[in-house]
């Protein structure tokens, strides 16, 4: 986890690593393009980022099914799924290589002497499992924006504030 304190502001971010945020950037642009073949070349120039990172995302949500691969000439990849069906939570577990949030997660890591008196691992698995539990509840389709109508209009959105009980 990542804070800074600016101005009086805390920041608490949930740090991914690359290979998952270049995943999820990859997912939301083949989600946006539905049925169409994509690059890699097309989403490292969108994107600013390098063929080989990209090489290695490809292979993997190919590996885990998430993409199907067309090669040749004219070839590219894209969803292998509907984005309704496609998990975040998932994918991200799919992604990282571990969620260890301290040293003591790590079965090969060194041992802490605190370890029978600290709740400190406790209180960091749950947090986890809430991290976790968000991204769960969302689809690659709730990530997606809501497509342009067909008629040129603009889509406008209301949402209704649910009340709450006193």
């Amino acid at each position: 986890m990542h804070t800074e304190r600016m101005h009086g502001i805390y920041s608490h971010d949930m740090r991914l690593t690359s290979f998952t945020d270049y995943t999820l950037r990859t997912l939301l642009h083949l989600g946006s393009n539905p049925g169409r073949l994509v690059t890699i070349q097309e989403i490292a120039d969108l994107h600013s980022i390098s063929k080989n990172h990209l090489m290695k995302v490809v292979h993997e949500l190919g590996r885990n099914g998430v993409i199907e691969t067309i090669r040749g000439r004219n070839g590219g990849f894209r969803l292998a799924h509907k984005p309704e069906d496609i998990n975040i939570g998932a994918v991200v577990r799919q992604s990282e290589s571990d969620f260890y949030m301290a040293e003591c997660f790590d079965p090969g890591g060194n041992p802490c002497g605190l370890v029978k008196a600290c709740a400190l691992k406790g209180v960091l698995t749950n947090a986890t499992s809430a991290y976790l539990a968000e991204l769960d509840r969302h689809t690659l389709a709730s990530l997606l924006p809501e497509p342009a109508p067909r008629d040129g209009s603009i889509p406008v959105t209301f949402h209704r504030k649910e009340s709450q009980a006193a």
